[in-house]
């Protein structure tokens, strides 16, 4: 298993064995037409580590020799910055930090760079640290709206409302898609019906509303917090 820095996560198969009575690894015999190559998504069917030791009983070396032909790139910051992403597209930012560290300390305003950097932050729960990635890329690129969407969240996150909110806004007038757009408001329309401000729950809903598909999650989240706003 490997990371092709386009395809993404990938599973190659060489070759089968089973595993005897006494736990002897016992390979098949090799056949070269045996190659095949599976994209992985989430939730794909689970899979096992060979032992290091068993390595040799089946004639594997430690590392493919294909291997380093996806090596050869990996301190250039177009990989770093790929690899990276296919990390958070799964949800596994923790190993996202490492390859974009690097390649930010390279070319920190590489273009998507600062976005993945400030994402892993943001889904790590490090919003002080996302927030001077953000504030650093707006200033070099002050017109990409993703930017505003991420540093509203960080804002959101710590409480400072006001900040979210003027933020937000920066981004909704800038983008020109309509679910970014829901994303944004939705996330102000919760911060609101959590502090009970009524008149500022009502616009946000408003906006959630305006620029969410009907029936989407969005929505549903609106219809539901309108329903529950006398529960609180």
């Amino acid at each position: 298993m490997y990371i092709d820095e386009q395809a993404g996560f990938t599973y190659q198969l060489g070759n089968t064995f089973k595993i005897d009575s006494l736990n002897n690894y016992l390979p098949k015999a090799i056949d070269s037409t045996v190659n095949s190559k599976y994209r992985i998504e989430q939730n794909w069917k689970p899979v096992s580590i060979i032992p290091k030791e068993k390595l040799s009983e089946l004639n594997l070396p430690a590392e493919p020799s294909w291997l380093k032909y996806y090596k050869e790139n990996s301190n250039k910051v177009s990989y770093l910055k790929n690899i990276g992403y296919h990390y958070n597209h799964v949800g596994a930012s923790e190993l996202a930090l490492d390859p974009l560290l690097k390649a930010y300390d390279i070319e920190p305003h590489f273009d998507g760079l600062e976005f993945e950097l400030s994402f892993a932050y943001n889904h790590l729960g490090q919003y002080e640290k996302a927030i001077l990635i953000l504030k650093r890329a707006i200033e070099n690129n002050p017109k990409y709206f993703y930017f505003y969407r991420e540093l509203g969240f960080s804002y959101k996150n710590l409480n400072r409302i006001e900040k979210a909110e003027k933020t937000y806004r920066k981004g909704i007038k800038m983008s020109n898609n309509n679910f970014e757009k829901s994303e944004m408001a939705i996330n102000m329309a919760q911060s609101y019906f959590e502090l009970r401000n009524k008149e500022k729950f009502d616009e946000w809903a408003k906006l959630t509303k305006k620029y969410a598909k009907k029936g989407s999650r969005y929505a549903q989240f609106i219809d539901l917090f309108e329903q529950k706003w006398n529960e609180k």
